[in-house]
């Protein structure tokens, strides 16, 4: 009853003619409420609100929480999308006052501390990929992608070049050929070879003087670092072709490779996963470009530049294909990023890659006998094995087992992605779960294989809702929560 009781003295208390003896006075307008809106406005009552106190609705949404996984829950060996846990220093640094409280309008000269932070950044990703030129416009990875596609696009029309056909490798991740239709561009296949490589005779028959760009993700999403990239490089500018690497598998060569070092022209980053930003729930991201020094002119206004002591935004760019988002981007992701690189340093970055690429290559040698691995020896921050002999010796399938682990705790990783391995298993451990969560990890996968097959088939059974059908659920969801459900 409080609440509604507060809501009827807040209305009565701003009717007007109503004095206020026991608010403390409000700076408002001297005219009447009757003159700053029309009368069909005016409410005639309060609204009604429920009437629920402060510790009934704390709990509800603290109940509801515990029925999700995160990554500060569980282990998510969720392969490709790296969903590692994420330091609350960065989360407490990104929120001081000074940094969420500016305003995107504010002067250049009164937010000197946030524009040299990001242009510092700018620097910092300049220097891990080897590629000069930095926008830190785009809001996600895939919208980099079509970003750094448009300044591609704009470099060939200022060369006077037609080239609207876009290469695409067959195990890339989805948004590259959805990127390049939405660019305007035409988009082929690379296939991969035995080795799960980029086929380079498929390639080169595919080159030619209409060919744009190739995006090609090294490591790619087999976990494997494409050892002939400096040939795939050459074949491509040798036909005058841009080389575009998709950044999400930057995690496994921080300090490692860059790069610009071999071939590539432009790219982008995923501060989510490279730099552990939050990241899943469709929330905010960020996907900065980097480019070379070429191509600088190009890529969207405006950025961060210093001149003598101070730091401005430059919006004077002629050849600068435009805005593509508001402001100077996510700047609350971008500061984590931030962050994030200046406390690991150099070294420490570098130490982060040979972590993960540690921990994917013992968690791989303790499953591959169970699950096959069919590309690589040896794998770089994650690895891709196939279900394959499990369903033909067990019945047992890759949803089966990524379903089942849910019981067990664990999120379920990656499955029927790349879909160039047959029941494809694709399981990224990141830098940061021990030894002792992926030994637990294995142990559940050995379990899993050793039960009943119903048991399996049905699972999880430790969830609010068991197997849906998939099909149904992608294309009728039931977005709203009832007791049925």
């Amino acid at each position: 009853m409080r609440n509604q009781q507060h809501t009827k003295l807040l209305f009565e208390l701003s009717r007007p003619g109503r004095r206020a003896h026991r608010l403390p006075p409000l700076d408002v307008p001297a005219e009447p409420l009757e003159s700053l809106l029309p009368s069909e406005a005016l409410a005639d009552a309060p609204p009604p609100l429920p009437e629920l106190a402060e510790g009934d609705v704390v709990r509800h949404f603290t109940n509801l929480s515990t029925l999700n996984m995160s990554v500060d829950t569980h282990f998510y060996p969720l392969g490709s999308c790296t969903m590692k846990y994420n330091p609350k220093r960065n989360e407490r640094l990104a929120s001081l006052s000074g940094l969420v409280d500016v305003h995107p309008l504010q002067e250049d000269a009164s937010i000197q501390g946030l524009l040299q932070m990001l242009f510092e950044l700018q620097q910092m990703l300049a220097e891990i990929s080897g590629l000069p030129g930095v926008s830190l416009q785009p809001a996600a990875g895939a919208h980099g992608e079509l970003a750094a596609l448009m300044v591609a696009a704009a470099y060939f029309r200022r060369q006077g070049e037609d080239r609207p056909v876009v290469l695409t490798a067959d195990s890339a991740h989805g948004t590259n050929p959805a990127s390049a239709r939405m660019a305007g561009m035409q988009t082929n296949t690379v296939k991969s070879n035995r080795q799960g490589l980029v086929d380079l005779e498929d390639l080169k028959r595919q080159l030619d003087r209409r060919t744009g760009v190739f995006m090609l993700t090294n490591p790619n999403t087999l976990g494997l670092f494409d050892s002939q990239i400096l040939e795939i490089t050459r074949a491509v500018h040798d036909q005058g072709g841009l080389i575009y690497l998709d950044g999400a598998n930057m995690n496994a060569i921080l300090g490692i490779a860059r790069p610009g070092d071999f071939g590539a022209d432009l790219m982008h980053f995923n501060p989510h996963k490279t730099f552990s930003g939050p990241h899943g729930g469709g929330g905010p991201g960020a996907g900065p470009i980097c480019v070379r020094d070429f191509l600088t002119e190009f890529l969207p206004a405006p950025v961060v530049v210093k001149e003598d002591d101070a730091y401005r935004l430059d919006y004077d760019r002629p050849l600068s294909i435009g805005r593509v988002r508001s402001f100077f981007g996510n700047v609350g992701v971008l500061l984590r990023a931030y962050f994030y690189i200046r406390s690991h340093g150099g070294e420490g970055l570098r130490r982060v890659s040979e972590d993960a690429i540690l921990g994917a290559n013992y968690l791989r040698s303790r499953v591959q006998h169970i699950l096959d691995v069919p590309f690589g020896e040896f794998c770089m921050h994650e690895f891709v094995a196939s279900a394959s002999r499990l369903k033909k010796e067990r019945g047992l399938t890759a949803m089966d087992l990524a379903k089942r682990l849910l019981d067990y705790g664990f999120h379920a990783p990656t499955v029927y992605f790349p879909m160039i391995v047959p029941e494809s298993v694709m399981v990224e451990p990141t830098e940061t779960e021990s030894k002792e969560t992926l030994d637990a990890f294995a142990e559940a996968l050995f379990r899993i294989t050793d039960e009943a097959q119903d048991l399996v088939h049905e699972a999880p059974h430790s969830t609010r809702i068991s197997r849906p059908d998939e099909v149904q659920a992608a294309r009728k969801p039931i977005m709203r929560w009832t007791p049925e459900s």
